[in-house]
């Protein structure tokens, strides 16, 4: 008898997973990425990230199943995973897996609340179906991770986050569905097919990219259904001769980092949470130059002369090149996917838990100021951080002033990883900070307790029912338009 393949592996972990099985720690991670991602979406719906896709939308009918976010009507599960998808990620502060290079749960928590919504779920079903989601994710991201030659997808002009989280979308959407074993392998092995994404928008902008997490959620969705209504997949969809993994990063692929320790070791704890509204590259930059002011006190720009950023070169092709754009950037959007911006805005802004969405509005990215200190970055190489990546995003930062002195300061492992944690309170701060646009702190704390009692169980649409806003989002936006 042949052993299991990738996709029969993958298929009986998403089966067997329930929410007695997890350990208390990866629990309280799934509330908490649960938690991170409802903050990011609420908001997004206050800046209306996702208006496009409502509309896009709008007339494909069926059931109203489950909520839009931010918004009072309802639509059927898939396009309510791509509106609440597209809002988790359009604001790049979706939390990051390393050294996969991904966002996980930008995908595959929208997938969950939709179908858990659309069903009539328990909480801690949707515990145990978004853990798994997130888990497959992160392992097929990881599988297209070389030691020797980092990540292939990303080196190919792939993101994974799009590709992996169709899988982990669709386990999550099949478990959900109460699918069997068998079943669940045929709809992970038709997401194969239906993932893509590619990456190019972080160098020279565009908003394609908001849309790759909803994208992933809407296909993981479909890939269920269309698996539960009898389609099925090759059980060598990953490693086989023109199976995912050669159709995507060529011949060479780890596999054991997929299958290895399934349901024992759970890679999710190595998920980072965003403390800034920015390209993950640029937060140890961030950190370095939040230290330097502290350092610095109150000071002139004027009196700056130069500033070097270096970090890994690989991270430098997304935040340093090309650099008349990065320096100049077209829109706040794109001022997120600046290594010289966002050290501007850590020296000049500062909100939140350090930097935050008024550091990189529109307005900045035309802000004199910011634009003058951004143009006297330099990027270099670091091999220091080079060494280390993408294990870790290092940095290090170097300020030289107008009366000679130096001021620098490199950072090895940037905060909100599993090495520089952020704590339950700046989570919670991160959320209330994220939902005001939407909602007030009153809703933002209930919302919050909800999420962190998922595990006592109940029904998911006592959460999901505080997520629907209607017109109080209209009048914030009109008022904030005025």
């Amino acid at each position: 008898m042949s052993p299991p393949t990738i996709l029969q592996r993958l298929a009986q972990f998403a089966a067997e997973t329930t929410c007695d099985s997890l350990a208390p720690s990866v629990t309280t991670g799934v509330e908490e990425h649960i938690l991170d991602t409802v903050g990011v979406a609420l908001a997004a719906s206050a800046q209306r990230t996702a208006d496009g896709v409502a509309s896009a939308f709008a007339a494909t009918g069926g059931a109203p199943e489950a909520t839009l976010i931010g918004r009072p009507e309802r639509s059927v599960a898939a396009i309510a995973a791509l509106y609440n998808g597209t809002l988790a990620h359009s604001l790049d502060f979706d939390d990051t897996h390393l050294p996969s290079v991904l966002h996980p749960s930008a995908s595959v928590v929208p997938t969950g609340l939709a179908i858990a919504e659309a069903m009539g779920t328990d909480n801690r079903l949707l515990l145990a179906a978004i853990a798994t989601g997130i888990e497959i994710t992160i392992r097929t991201g990881m599988g297209g991770y070389l030691a020797e030659g980092g990540n292939m997808f990303f080196e190919r002009g792939w993101h994974a986050t799009s590709i992996c989280g169709t899988l982990g979308s669709a386990a999550t959407a099949a478990k959900l569905m109460g699918l069997d074993s068998a079943t669940i392998g045929h709809a992970i092995g038709i997401a194969t097919s239906f993932g893509s994404g590619i990456i190019e928008a972080n160098r020279l902008g565009g908003t394609v990219k908001r849309l790759h997490c909803g994208w992933a959620a809407h296909a993981g969705i479909m890939a269920a259904k269309l698996a539960k209504a009898g389609y099925s997949a090759p059980p060598t969809a990953f490693e086989g001769r023109f199976g995912f993994y050669h159709a995507f990063i060529g011949e060479r692929f780890d596999e054991e980092a997929v299958i290895s320790g399934l349901g024992v070791r759970w890679d999710l704890k190595d998920v980072h949470f965003k403390p800034y509204p920015a390209n993950h590259y640029t937060h140890a930059a961030i950190d370095a130059s939040l230290a330097i002011r502290a350092e610095l006190g109150p000071f002139d720009p004027d009196d700056i002369t130069e500033i070097e950023l270096g970090s890994a070169e690989a991270a430098l092709r997304t935040i340093g090149e090309p650099r008349e754009a990065k320096i100049r950037p077209e829109s706040g959007y794109h001022a997120r996917f600046s290594g010289p911006f966002a050290v501007a805005a850590a020296l000049l802004g500062g909100s939140g838990l350090g930097v935050h969405f008024e550091d990189f509005t529109d307005e900045r990215a035309r802000d004199p100021r910011y634009l003058s200190l951004a143009s006297k970055v330099t990027t270099f190489i670091d091999p220091t951080s080079d060494q280390v990546f993408p294990n870790s995003f290092a940095a290090v930062v170097r300020v030289h002033l107008r009366d000679g002195r130096l001021v620098e300061k490199r950072v090895m492992e940037n905060r909100g990883g599993p090495k520089r944690p952020l704590s339950r309170d700046e989570l919670r701060l991160k959320f209330t900070t994220n939902a005001k646009g939407a909602i007030s702190a009153d809703e933002a704390d209930e919302i919050a307790n909800l999420i962190f009692a998922l595990d006592r169980g109940g029904p998911v649409t006592e959460l999901t029912s505080k997520l629907a806003r209607g017109r109080e989002i209209e009048a914030m936006s009109a008022r904030g338009r005025n």
